[in-house]
């Protein structure tokens, strides 16, 4: 996977990963409401209950674990995990009830798609899906960052 193909993937790592990845999807489930708050501002999330301060901290530490587990089983592929989220919130909306299973699923899908443009695009050759994934990452988040900047954000 970190020389970026799925030419050689096997399902006993598959399977290594995956009772990490359910647990923390879940438990990143859990937290869509007070996310929602967060998104309205601190302060908004304080008056409503949230204790913000513990609120980051568990997000903080629950997204190294998923990231440097998904890095560590993935290499360069998983940088998808940091395109999918913001394409999703487009066409799905904020919540964060819908947009974190989507956005699961939307990063397998990417994945997929881009495996099959490596395996396809210059046949009998396959190219790293890094190349692919970072060709559509690198532009979208120079777009990200000059929307974010126009806004004055």
């Amino acid at each position: 996977w970190s020389m970026g193909s799925l030419s050689r993937v096997a399902w006993a790592p598959v399977f290594t990963i995956a009772p990490l990845a359910v647990a923390g999807l879940v438990l990143l489930r859990r937290q869509a409401v007070p996310l929602d708050l967060l998104a309205l501002g601190e302060r908004q999330a304080q008056h409503a209950g949230v204790d913000v301060r513990r609120l980051r901290r568990r997000l903080i530490a629950l997204t190294a674990l998923l990231t440097a587990a998904a890095v560590a089983f993935t290499g360069t592929i998983g940088f998808v995990g940091l395109v999918v989220p913001h394409l999703v919130r487009t066409v799905i909306g904020p919540g964060h009830r819908h947009l974190l299973p989507f956005s699961a699923m939307g990063g397998g899908l990417l994945l997929m798609l881009a495996d099959i443009g490596a395996r396809s695009l210059d046949p009998p050759n396959e190219i790293p899906i890094g190349i692919l994934t970072a060709t559509l990452g690198g532009p979208f988040f120079l777009w990200l960052v000059s929307r974010r900047q126009a806004a004055g954000g």
